[in-house]
């Protein structure tokens, strides 16, 4: 069976290479539609299916791996930030405080489709200014949901649930998944 992965970010394929040895990356260009009226995980499915389908239409013999990550504080999705400022105030708004990671995932292929979601609990440290400001100038959070990384040290105080999944790749459900596919 071969597979691909519907996003280019570099970590989805970190974490999916300890599950999968050999697949293609081909992102979805897929225009990413919200209906904000839904649930954070009726969303990131959603959003998740429109990334797997566009890649899926062009390669109909192949299962494609789609996925899309949010962080969600107070009922408020928070995606990724729009420039350094923006990386800056969700870091201070999330300082000290618990949120949730919620990773969409559709697996299709031929013979079926499957969507399903994960949700992790993360709380963070207090982040001094002198903290936020030296993160964001190293430039990691910029291409990340919630402008963190949990890999990132310094950041992160505990989390409930997957860690893969706040990296924006659940492996134990996506292997689940794969698994479920190949029936």
């Amino acid at each position: 069976m071969q597979y691909i992965l519907a996003s280019a970010s570099p970590r989805r394929k970190e974490l999916l290479k300890q599950i999968l040895p050999d697949f293609e990356i081909i992102p979805s260009v897929a225009e990413e539609k919200v209906n904000l009226s839904f649930f954070p995980d009726q969303i990131v499915c959603g959003l998740a299916e429109q990334k797997c389908d566009e890649v899926f239409q062009k390669n109909p013999d192949k299962t494609v791996i789609g996925c899309d990550t949010v962080v969600v504080f107070a009922n408020k999705i928070i995606g990724k930030p729009k420039d350094a400022d923006d990386a800056k105030n969700t870091l201070k708004m999330l300082s000290g405080k618990t949120h949730f990671v919620i990773t969409g995932v559709c697996v299709q292929n031929k013979y079926k489709r499957l969507v399903e979601f994960d949700k992790t609990e993360v709380k963070f440290n207090i982040l001094s200014d002198e903290f936020v400001e030296a993160y964001v100038k190293s430039g990691s959070p910029m291409d990340k949901a919630g402008s963190y990384g949990i890999q990132d040290g310094g950041v992160v105080k505990e989390f409930y649930g997957s860690y893969t999944n706040v990296m924006g790749m659940p492996v134990t459900l996506v292997k689940k998944m794969l698994e479920e596919v190949k029936a």
